[in-house]
C-alpha cells in the first residue's frame, strides 16, 4: 500500500476511528499489527491516514475489537474502498487542502447543514456573489487566487446535481440578507437566485429573524456534514487559519444542539422565501 505525504481529512478520519475502535477494547498497537502481520510502526501510519486500510483489514480488527455495529463497520469498509479522483483534485497544489477537504466531505455527506450570519451559504453564492466575498478576504488575495476559489466554489454546486442530489438544510441569519457584497445589483441576483434554489426538493433554506436576538454560536460559519452513520458525522468551522474539522462525539453533540435550536428558532421554507423577496425589493 502506498504512502501517502500528506493525507486528506477523510482518509485521517478513517484512521481515527479504527484507533479509537482499538482504544474502547483495550487493545495495543503491538496486539493489532499482529493481527494484521505487520509491525506497530505501519499500523501508526494507517491510524493516521498516511497508509490506506483494506476493507479486509477493516473488518479483521472489527472482528477481534468486538465491534457490535455492522452498520459502522460497513461505513467505515466504504470510506476504504473509494478510490476514484475527485473533481477537487484539479485543484490541489493551487488552492489549500483544506477547501479540497471541504469539497470531498460535501462529495460523500448523507446531508448538509449550514449556518451562516454573515453572507450567503457558500454552496447557495451565484459567481459574482462569491467572487465579492473572496474581495473582502485579508490579507487581500491576488486576482488569480480569487478567481481559483471562486471556480472551486461553483464546482462545489455539483453535489446538487447528483442523481440522488445531496440534501442541504441552510439557516441564514436576515443580516446576511442585507450585507451589500459586490454592491447592490450583485446582492439582488444573489437574493433571488437564492430564492429559487430554495424551491428545489432537495434544498431547504430557512432565515433566522433579526427580532430573535442571541443564539448559540452567533457569528461562526457552520457546517453539519451528516455521515451514512452517526458516528461518522463531521462539523467544519472557518477559522482565521483556514478550515476545521472536527468528529468528537463531545463537539458533535454541542452542534447538533445549535442547529436544532436554529430549527426551532428559524422561519419555515415558505416564509423564508417571502423575507428573501421582501430583502430584494428593498435593495
Amino acid at each position: 500500500m502506498a504512502t501517502r505525504t500528506t493525507p486528506t481529512e477523510r482518509q485521517k478520519r478513517l484512521g481515527a476511528e479504527l484507533r479509537k475502535m482499538r482504544l474502547a477494547a483495550g487493545a495495543t498497537t503491538e496486539y493489532a499489527a499482529g493481527l494484521l502481520g505487520i509491525d506497530r510502526t505501519r499500523l501508526s501510519n494507517m491510524e493516521s491516514g498516511i497508509r490506506p486500510f483494506s476493507a479486509e483489514r477493516i473488518r479483521t480488527l472489527a472482528c477481534n475489537y468486538a465491534c457490535g455495529d455492522p452498520d459502522y463497520v460497513d461505513a467505515l469498509v466504504a470510506m476504504a474502498q473509494i478510490k476514484e479522483r475527485g473533481w477537487w483534485e484539479q485543484y490541489r497544489g493551487t488552492l489549500s487542502a483544506g477547501l479540497l477537504d471541504i469539497a470531498e466531505l460535501e462529495w460523500h455527506a448523507a446531508r448538509v447543514r449550514t449556518a451562516q450570519v454573515m453572507h450567503v451559504p457558500g454552496l447557495l453564492q451565484t459567481e459574482e456573489y462569491a467572487r465579492a466575498v473572496f474581495a473582502a478576504v485579508l490579507p487581500a488575495l491576488s486576482r488569480l487566487e480569487v478567481e481559483l476559489r471562486v471556480a472551486h466554489r461553483m464546482e462545489r454546486q455539483q453535489v446538487f446535481e447528483h442523481p440522488e442530489p445531496l440534501p442541504y438544510v441552510g439557516y441564514v441569519h436576515e443580516a446576511a440578507l442585507r450585507m451589500p457584497y459586490g454592491g447592490t445589483e450583485v446582492t439582488r441576483q444573489q437574493l433571488k437566485h437564492l430564492a429559487e434554489w430554495s424551491e428545489r426538493d432537495t434544498i431547504d433554506v430557512h432565515i433566522i429573524p433579526t427580532h430573535v436576538g442571541g443564539f448559540p454560536g452567533a457569528g461562526h460559519a457552520l457546517l453539519y456534514a451528516d455521515g451514512h452513520v452517526p458516528q461518522l458525522d463531521t462539523v467544519q468551522l472557518d477559522s482565521a487559519h483556514g478550515p476545521e474539522f472536527t468528529g468528537a462525539e463531545a463537539q458533535l453533540t454541542k452542534y447538533r444542539a445549535h442547529l436544532a435550536w436554529m430549527d426551532n428558532a428559524a422561519l419555515p421554507t415558505a416564509t423564508s422565501r417571502d423575507l428573501i423577496h421582501n430583502a430584494t425589493r428593498e435593495l
